[in-house]
């Protein structure tokens, strides 16, 4: 795939204490293999579905072992300016710009509310060869406890417009990217353990939701949400044997009305 316009996701990695369990549950889970460990760059592995790049598994660095997480890279044409925007926009920058190889440069930032994420300027790696298909990326969410500060920083940083959805019972926003929409941004309600930090919520397209819960909850996984039948698609939340949230959704099954969306200025 091209490179990204800036704001759009465009890679996801994480880090795992166990990573051939991981390996072994992704495998098993989403349909993925994985190439060859680069030793140069800390055992970073890429994931593939159908021979396409769709993620990225790590050990951990020294002293930052902890609970897994996936992290979502957002595109960016200078990673040093994103970062300068970060700062002005009452972010934090965790991880100043970082040249990666010829592959591109990272950074990794916090919200105002706590919400991690990266940043990727493109070199020879772009980012997704493809999104949307069984196995690979296709949507994300931000869930934060505090969403007026999600609100007023990310479309700051990354020029997002916003949809809020006409529904009393859920604080829900979209950010789009010219014509599209890249990101949701759900509140965090009393409903989520008051343990959990706020995180950026990974999908994966699977070809049939509940058979993949029944492989994720075999292996050690634990179903936190779902299955729901949604206008989006049949989607379920889960959390891998190694703590990891994410979720996966069936995009050809799907039921209801698309939800009214509100334009905020």
């Amino acid at each position: 795939m091209a490179v990204q316009p800036e704001g759009t996701p465009c890679w996801a990695d994480a880090m795992f204490g166990d990573l051939e369990g991981a390996k072994s549950f992704y495998g098993e889970v989403l349909g993925w293999t994985f190439a060859e460990a680069s030793s140069e760059f800390g055992n970073y592995t890429e994931a593939h579905s159908n021979g396409k790049a769709v993620a990225a598994v790590v050990p951990p660095m020294p002293g930052q072992e902890g609970q897994s997480q996936w992290c979502l890279y957002f595109a960016a044409q200078d990673a040093a300016a994103t970062a300068a925007r970060i700062r002005d926009n009452g972010g934090e920058v965790l991880m100043e710009p970082m040249q990666v190889g010829d592959f591109g440069t990272m950074c990794l930032a916090r919200d105002p509310g706590g919400v991690v994420f990266g940043v990727w300027q493109a070199g020879t790696h772009e980012g997704f060869d493809t999104t949307g298909e069984p196995g690979a990326y296709t949507w994300a969410e931000v869930f934060t406890r505090e969403p007026e500060k999600s609100d007023a920083f990310f479309p700051a940083v990354f020029s997002y417009r916003q949809k809020q959805m006409t529904d009393d019972a859920m604080d829900f926003r979209i950010y789009d990217l010219g014509d599209r929409s890249v990101l949701g941004r759900m509140e965090m309600t009393d409903d989520f353990p008051p343990e959990m930090p706020p995180y950026i919520n990974v999908y994966f397209a699977v070809e049939d939701c509940d058979d993949t819960i029944a492989k994720a909850t075999k292996l050690g996984g634990v179903l936190r949400f779902g299955p729901m039948d949604t206008p989006f698609g049949r989607f379920a939340a889960l959390s891998d044997p190694q703590g990891a949230n994410f979720s996966v959704i069936d995009l050809t099954r799907s039921e209801g009305d698309m939800p009214k969306m509100t334009d905020v200025s």
